[in-house]
């Protein structure tokens, strides 16, 4: 373990000393801090006590967070492995007293813990929904909503670093890794407006149901916890066992 918390903390640095990293940031938040304002000036113009009483809650930030992320996360992982690759670097690692796994995991939990002061930056938005909401917002929900993000994001970064092991190309690794999470989000998204039993299991394996129904919706149940955390194991997986195919190649 402490090969990979080596590795964690020199991904994690390495995102403040690289400018694509404050672009991604940047944009990040400008885009959700747009939206957020934008949804909120909706509200507060239409709003009326009698005819229009709904006020503004989570929702109005949470749902373009989810949206933003799906294509913030594959910039995040796509220089992880790739980079490594494209410079040669992964040999050094793959020749080091460094287990295959060690690498993924390191280089996962890095992006993770970048991803985590991205979601720690947001949290300004409830913060000012707080102050001018009365009686403020539900903070039960908000904690069950980031925790679903929480999960949500530890499982497509996962996919990201996954896919960074197999290209030595960032800009291919972002794409092959936008798709799939986009597969796993319409695809979800498609299945859940069918009512076949036959789609039930391609149902389970897609994010929406283990989000929308449960977590943003102020409930953390067990079996999205064990969803979650299982894709994420399993994709991991994959990536330790491309590195493993590198060996074997070379």
């Amino acid at each position: 373990m402490h090969n990979a918390w080596t590795i964690a903390r020199r991904e994690y640095r390495l995102y403040f000393i690289s400018p694509i990293a404050y672009v991604v940031s940047a944009l990040f938040l400008l885009i959700l801090g747009i939206i957020f304002v934008s949804q909120l000036d909706i509200y507060l113009r239409f709003y009326h006590p009698v005819y229009q009483p709904t006020v503004p809650d989570i929702d109005i930030f949470i749902g373009p967070l989810i949206s933003i992320l799906l294509f913030v996360t594959p910039a995040i992982t796509m220089r992880s492995v790739s980079e490594e690759k494209k410079n040669g670097t992964i040999e050094l690692l793959l020749t080091a007293p460094v287990r295959d796994w060690e690498v993924i995991l390191g280089k996962w939990v890095g992006t993770f813990l970048f991803a985590l002061t991205l979601l720690g930056m947001t949290l300004i938005y409830p913060l000012i929904l707080n102050r001018l909401l009365d009686p403020g917002i539900d903070w039960g929900a908000l904690i069950a909503a980031y925790s679903g993000l929480i999960l949500l994001v530890a499982t497509m970064l996962a996919f990201g670093v996954a896919v960074s092991s197999f290209f030595s190309n960032q800009i291919v690794t972002y794409f092959a890794t936008l798709s799939i999470l986009l597969f796993f989000w319409l695809f979800g998204i498609f299945l859940q407006s069918t009512s076949s039993s036959s789609f039930e299991a391609l149902r389970y394996l897609s994010f929406p149901p283990h989000i929308v129904t449960s977590f943003l919706r102020g409930f953390i149940t067990l079996k999205d916890v064990v969803y979650f955390l299982s894709m994420t194991f399993l994709a991991l997986l994959i990536g330790k066992t491309s590195l493993e195919m590198r060996r074997w190649r070379e």
